[in-house]
């Protein structure tokens, strides 16, 4: 998978990289059944990542602002507050944005995967699901921050930055929370230099090719981008895909 971020393609751009380890990588595991609560923390705490646990959508959000996860797998239907509910409330927390949500659920209709990716989901997982599958996709979601960029720079655009080491985009002075899917979707379109590019290439960089996600989660995002920064610089080519413009 590229790491799209590595932005050599623009001006005045050095790329290095930290690696993180998999004892390093923090994820919260949230879902009302405890069965499924063992039976899956047990297979990513023996990946060697740090498991912690949630049976329902508060307790989720308490945690998620105490312990700071890279990564957040929500189940859907639970009591108290659904994975919805928690997953809209995370989002709001600033200190937040960069972590990765990903829902982890029975349902598996369409318009219950685009419900998941507007409340800001970064994946969307079907159970049941066998563990080498499961681990294979937390693995390949969490490739995304296991190389960070450490020597970065700012790129200025005609009515916003961004500033790739913060994961922070600014608008009249202003900073624009975006999840992490949707910086590095900005990115990659900014990063492309007016080019069309393809649904095919969008998802081969953004989210990988060995991850699954349904033909809407790009529009949705697209959508969610030009809402939060009111700019119409994102452009739809008809049987291509999509181009960013500054004009």
């Amino acid at each position: 998978m590229k790491y799209f971020t590595d932005c050599r393609s623009l001006p005045d751009c050095r790329v290095k990289t930290i690696t993180m380890e998999n004892s390093e990588i923090k994820i919260l595991l949230v879902d009302d059944e405890p069965d499924i609560l063992e039976f899956l923390g047990y297979n990513l705490e023996r990946e060697g990542f740090r498991v912690f646990t949630a049976k329902n959508g508060e307790k989720a959000v308490k945690m998620a602002r105490e312990h700071k996860p890279h990564l957040i797998i929500l189940d859907v239907m639970m009591p108290v507050m659904d994975g919805m509910e928690a997953c809209a409330e995370i989002r709001k927390s600033p200190d937040l944005s960069e972590t990765l949500i990903a829902f982890l659920t029975a349902r598996g209709e369409d318009y219950s995967q685009i419900a998941g990716f507007s409340a800001g989901a970064d994946d969307y997982i079907t159970k049941p699901i066998k563990p080498k599958l499961f681990v294979s996709r937390i693995q390949a979601l969490l490739r995304r921050i296991k190389e960070i960029p450490a020597d970065s720079s700012i790129i200025e655009l005609k009515g916003f930055t961004i500033d790739k080491n913060r994961y922070v985009v600014t608008r009249d002075g202003i900073e624009i929370s975006l999840v992490r899917m949707e910086f590095e979707l900005l990115l990659f379109l900014v990063s492309s230099k007016g080019k069309a590019v393809s649904r095919e290439e969008i998802f081969d960089n953004v989210w990988g090719d060995d991850v699954v996600v349904g033909d809407r989660t790009i529009d949705v995002h697209i959508r969610r981008i030009r809402e939060k920064l009111g700019i119409d610089n994102i452009k739809t080519i008809k049987g291509v895909g999509y181009k960013f413009s500054e004009a």
